[in-house]
């Protein structure tokens, strides 16, 4: 009939984002097809078959062009990855054969090259008029760039106290040593300003170059960590040195190479230790970051499409108890944290300290777990819809969350095994066992509300589409000022029931993410920043020995740190999408 012809002739198509990252190839065929329906004039069938099996062929030719040049790149990742990764590993079980020098200088080879790479991205393939057409409105947020720059800098300064602690032991250590330093240094300062500068961008041209060098840099970093992780060179030297210190002091000779002045050193030797998580934590961020832009190489956006249109500002709207309670959690964890600080910097710690602080984790991560419990089963009482389409975004959201929940879960589990192996009724001993236990339930607690709440569609979008469904359902139709005013007043009431059957709700999603947000931010500084006690307390050390202690500790810890940080990000699009 004429009047549905025209209905569904007007009936606006909702393409989604991802939906839109097809190309221009189709757009023409449908511009074609377009054309003759202005004209009048009926297209060939013929003519419009060709030209669509023909922009088709096109369109599957730049695909597998693309998933080409991902193979290739991805391979190539790999392969550097197991060449550094044997390196690492004959140093380990054969340090004779293979040196620490010799992964220096493999090290340093990687970091050469994807310097050089780096400074030709940024000057040459950005500059390209077509280069940089489309931005990934999601990648990037404002935390992990943060993230990038506040932990880059600690890296460096971690590098400076390693120069300065080189040059203080210059009388019996090789001048090459110090090069290794200066070229990390120069290394990390580009990367994180290129990274910080271009995380959004989907570059369009040289992309088969572009992932070779984008992967080669996320190699180089995740050998850098796998090497911090697994080094244990420094702290070994640090620790034979203030023993070499003891034995003079009590008159016995010793072959150690010592420091010239002893004040000096030992301030590198705290800043080194200090700093030593933040440089992990770095090259886990960089490795995200590097990923994220190798995946929207040659990847084509609508030019309107936004991260979230109509996102509202972050504000509290009436929360009490969850900001009250957090800051509460946040009080009493920098609390702990400073007591804690200031008995590490002795030369034991009393084991007090260690009572102290497993006992604030034991009040705060039950807490945290049954507010993750109470947010997920109110999420099931909400009737926002699931956001079922396609997000790449959210996707590497979840598995980052849920691979970065492995560190201390890890941690936590190798410490059960420990404590009920040796002498599970200590108190010290039953309180390890009790936050190792509590850790595991709050993370897995925390990844059920974030990811059911990054699954909801946000309440502002089905706010505006309820009406605006019901306008285009409708055909259009001219009418008086009047009509008009009673439309908008029956859509607005409309909007208010729906606010106000969602009140208590959306008022205690609210609650519980401020609340969450804060006992993250409490638990990710006191690791962050801090002397780390699962280190310190010696039971699992004395169980699995230094080197593997130490290997498990710097594998989990950065994890750790990462998935708080991370945690904060989903729990604040919680909050706004509530």
């Amino acid at each position: 009939m004429p009047g549905q012809a025209s209905a569904t002739s007007q009936a606006p198509s909702m393409a989604s984002p991802e939906a839109q990252e097809t190309g221009a190839a189709p757009a023409e065929g449908s511009q074609v097809d377009a054309g003759a329906e202005k004209t009048g004039v009926p297209a060939s069938p013929h003519q419009r078959s060709w030209l669509v099996r023909h922009f088709s062929l096109l369109l599957r030719r730049d695909r597998q062009a693309q998933k080409a040049g991902q193979l290739f790149s991805g391979l190539l990742a790999l392969n550097v990855v197991f060449l550094g990764g044997a390196f690492i590993c004959s140093m380990i079980f054969n340090n004779v054969a293979i040196t620490l020098g010799d992964v220096w200088i493999l090290l340093a080879a990687l970091k050469a090259l994807s310097l050089l790479w780096l400074l030709y991205f940024a000057a040459r393939t950005t500059r390209h008029p077509r280069a940089l057409l489309y931005h990934d409105p999601h990648a990037g947020p404002i935390w992990v760039r943060g993230s990038l720059v506040l932990f880059g800098s600690c890296t460096i300064c971690l590098n400076i106290f390693r120069v300065g602690y080189d040059v203080s032991h210059i009388h019996c250590k090789s001048q090459l040593e110090l090069i290794f330093p200066v070229i990390e240094m120069i290394f990390i300062g580009v990367q994180t300003w290129v990274l910080w500068k271009h995380c959004k961008d989907c570059v369009q041209v040289q992309t088969n170059f572009t992932r070779c060098g984008l992967m080669l840099t996320l190699a180089t970093d995740l050998l850098l960590w796998v090497l911090a992780v697994t080094n244990d060179s420094m702290h070994r030297e640090i620790e034979a040195e203030l023993n070499a210190l003891m034995e003079n002091f009590f008159g016995n000779d010793t072959s150690t190479c010592l420091c010239l002045n002893a004040t000096v050193c030992e301030v590198f030797q705290k800043g080194y230790l200090m700093l030593y998580p933040f440089s992990t934590e770095y090259c886990l961020i960089c490795c995200a970051v590097l990923f994220v832009m190798w995946k929207n190489v040659g990847r084509r956006l609508a030019a309107h499409t936004g991260a979230h249109p109509g996102t509202p500002p972050f504000r509290l709207h009436g929360a009490i108890f969850g900001p009250l309670l957090g800051l509460l959690a946040l009080v009493a964890g920098v609390c702990v944290f400073v007591l804690f600080q200031i008995e590490a910097s002795g030369p034991a710690i009393a084991r007090q300290y260690f009572t102290l602080y497993y006992a604030f984790y034991i009040a705060v991560l039950p807490a945290m777990s049954l507010a993750c419990l109470a947010g997920t089963a109110i999420h099931g009482l909400e009737e926002r819809e699931l956001d079922t389409l396609k997000n790449p975004t959210r996707s590497l959201d979840v598995v980052l969350l849920m691979g970065a929940a492995l560190g201390q879960m890890g941690i936590a589990y190798f410490s059960i095994v420990a404590i009920v192996a040796t002498r599970p009724h200590e108190l010290l001993n039953s309180l390890i066992l009790a936050y190792s236990l509590l850790l595991i339930l709050q993370h897995i607690a925390q990844n059920l509300f974030i990811i059911e709440g990054l699954h909801r569609r946000p309440l502002w979008e089905t706010a505006s589409e309820d009406p605006a469904g019901k306008r285009e359902a409708e055909p259009p139709r001219r009418g008086s000022l009047l009509e008009l005013g009673q439309d908008l007043r029956r859509a607005s009431l409309a909007y208010i029931h729906s606010y106000s059957h969602l009140n208590w709700k959306r008022r205690a999603l609210k609650e519980i993410s401020l609340f969450l947000i804060l006992c993250n931010i409490t638990l990710w500084m006191m690791p962050a920043f801090g002397i780390h006690p699962e280190f310190e307390n010696g039971l699992e050390q004395e169980f699995y020995g230094y080197r593997t202690w130490f290997t498990i500790v710097n594998f989990g810890l950065p994890l750790g740190v990462f998935y708080r940080m991370h945690s904060v990000g989903g729990l604040v699009e919680v909050y706004l999408e509530a």
